[in-house]
């Protein structure tokens, strides 16, 4: 609850700062922070709740005894208590610093004003939902967050379902990609290319790593080991190209976010805040669509459960081409 609502108020304040051209670029750069930390959070949490335990994955979890197993799990699940705890004093501290800094003002009133001028907002008895560009910009929100959590969350659970060792840092792989996207799109967007055309081409990667997932071996890691093989960090383990395949798809996610949010609240105007909350409504998607991905992998398996996203990223191409210029319903 508290997350969403500081994305509901940073959101459209980021994308209202300065060109609405190159907003997509300033919640790049929100979001490079953002995965930063995504990146580091697993890898701490591990050590920190992991330490003194045996390597663990499903496949040594279930081949356990079932005192053993219950064991081992109430002492997992008591060693996450005081990173938790931590957790809690340092958005305390966080809050205390945002009520004594002085973030700069937007003019509301320059909304109003170009809220009256487009066709768009006409009738005094104007709704939301009648928006057709910030409707579907929800829809497509909804669609990312849900493809966004399934990549970032079930690749540790699919790598332990196929025996991949430390599984529990593996979402570090798909928030390092996240982080990648990010500080390409901060660069490009808009010297090279433009908001529409970034989220066009996250869309189609999204279906191209999506597909490669439902193909790939279980067991060959070749694009692991030409990806990151020259690098020659021992840290770096080679990964299934299935379990690669998922990690790229932070690649292809990150600049979803970044560019609906300008394209989604173009010309609401005073609208912009419940056209912020209507979005934020989106990130529902991360929460139902890993169930449906969950209820899919338990038919069809967890790699090819992974087809789901395939509609997602589908649609997101359409409202990048078509939806985001929907003018009436």
């Amino acid at each position: 609850s508290g997350l969403t609502i500081l994305q509901t108020a940073s959101n459209p304040f980021i994308v209202r700062l300065g060109n609405e051209e190159s907003a997509a670029a300033r919640i790049a750069f929100m979001g490079l922070l953002n995965k930063a930390a995504g990146v580091l959070a697993p890898i701490v949490f591990t050590s920190l709740v992991l330490s003194g335990l045996p390597d663990v994955n499903q496949e040594s979890l279930n081949a356990m005894p079932q005192e053993v197993k219950a064991t081992l799990i109430n002492d997992m699940s008591v060693s996450l208590i005081q990173p938790y705890v931590a957790m809690a004093i340092a958005l305390g501290v966080l809050a205390l610093v945002f009520m004594r800094l002085a973030l700069p003002a937007i003019n509301d009133e320059q909304a109003k004003d170009e809220t009256l001028k487009t066709p768009l907002s006409s009738s005094k008895d104007k709704k939301i939902l009648h928006f057709p560009h910030l409707v579907l910009g929800a829809i497509s929100l909804f669609f990312y967050v849900g493809g966004e959590v399934i990549a970032g969350d079930t690749i540790g659970l699919y790598g332990s379902s196929i025996g991949v060792e430390n599984a529990t840092t593996l979402t570090s792989f798909t928030m390092i990609a996240m982080v990648i996207g990010y500080a390409v799109g901060l660069i490009c967007i808009p010297r090279f290319i433009s908001q529409q055309t970034a989220l066009l081409s996250s869309a189609v990667l999204g279906v191209v790593f999506t597909t490669s997932i439902l193909m790939s071996s279980n067991t060959d890691t070749g694009i692991s080991e030409v990806l990151w093989g020259w690098t020659g960090v021992q840290s770096l383990p080679f990964l299934p190209n299935s379990v690669t395949c998922i990690a790229l798809l932070g690649l292809a996610n990150a600049m979803v976010w970044p560019a609906i949010w300008p394209l989604a609240l173009n010309n609401l105007g005073k609208y912009t805040a419940q056209g912020s909350a209507l979005l934020i409504m989106g990130i529902a998607g991360g929460a139902i669509l890993p169930m449906v991905y969950g209820g899919a992998s338990e038919l069809v398996g967890g790699q090819s459960a992974y087809a789901i996203m395939l509609p997602c990223y589908c649609f997101i191409a359409y409202y990048a081409v078509l939806g985001c210029k929907k003018q009436r319903w």
